[in-house]
């Protein structure tokens, strides 16, 4: 063997073992929050642990409805605001825009992936929730106000992928819809959409996912009020927000509730990057 051959042979094993030492560390955290988290949700029963409507952890009741919903309702709402307004840009910038005004805009909305989260909900509080109670009442935080702060925080994911999707389309879609006599929307909406449908699907999991996990903005503008919201005035608390806020002084019964509250979120968060990568395979194929 050469020197050059031991050479990329070492390199190619440190790689391997710089590799292997990621996903070690991940399944060590999977196994230590779900060593935690597990015997409670056995020993109070998973039936209770997320359908009971209590969280009253002095009492021993551990109830994650509100949170479950609370945070389906905070992620649903940001993506009825994040997934319009994030297709429309990509849209935009990929069909009806210069290729100047492109690398003008791409570039700035990427750099709002890099605001840390405590920005957008000190904006929110400053000036989002004060609105809110002023125009349409209540107290402000709610689920209304965390759901437009998250809308905004995930257009990022959407426009970026989305945009990458629209572009891997090949010329000649776009060339013969418009050949046979198609608009550029017409052909947009019938012939690229279809085409980079899972590139765009695997964007909205991804901002999904960013919702769902957000935390810091959502302490600050949601609430924290653990009980399932009527409105979209009232406040609420997050999955999220939970493990947060009492984490700190936690203990006992009341801190395995808490890792229980993460394996939950874990799980969910999972399902949602296992989909929206068995949607990029899609689109490799």
């Amino acid at each position: 063997m050469t020197s050059l051959e031991r050479k990329e042979s070492l390199i190619r094993i440190t790689l391997l073992l710089v590799a292997f030492s990621a996903v070690s560390v991940l399944v060590m955290i999977t196994f230590f929050i779900f060593g935690e988290g597990t015997p409670i949700m056995l020993r109070y029963g998973l039936k209770k642990f997320l359908f009971n409507l209590d969280w009253f952890p002095t009492q021993g009741s551990y109830g994650l409805l509100p949170m479950i919903v609370g945070s389906i309702l905070v992620t649903s709402g940001a993506l009825m605001i994040g997934v319009p307004f994030g297709l429309a840009g990509a849209v935009f910038l990929t069909e009806f825009s210069s290729k100047k005004m492109r690398r003008i805009i791409k570039p700035v909305i990427e750099l709002l992936a890099g605001i840390p989260s405590v920005v957008y909900g000190f904006m929110g509080v400053v000036v989002l929730v004060p609105f809110i109670r002023e125009t349409f009442g209540g107290p402000g935080l709610s689920v209304l106000a965390a759901s437009i702060i998250l809308g905004i925080m995930i257009l990022p994911t959407i426009i970026s992928i989305s945009i990458d999707s629209l572009e891997a389309v090949p010329p000649s879609y776009r060339e013969g819809s418009i050949a046979l006599g198609a608009t550029r929307w017409q052909t947009t909406r019938m012939v690229m959409f279809p085409a980079a449908r899972s590139g765009i699907l695997a964007s909205i999991i991804l901002g999904m996912g960013r919702a769902i996990g957000e935390t810091m903005a959502v302490i600050m503008i949601a609430g924290n009020a653990i009980a399932i919201p009527r409105t979209p005035l009232e406040p609420v608390r997050t999955l999220t927000s939970n493990i947060a806020l009492e984490m700190a002084y936690a203990s006992g019964e009341h801190r395995e509730a808490l890792f229980a509250t993460g394996v939950i979120l874990f799980l969910i968060i999972m399902v949602l990057n296992t989909a929206a990568n068995l949607t990029s395979r899609k689109r490799g194929r």
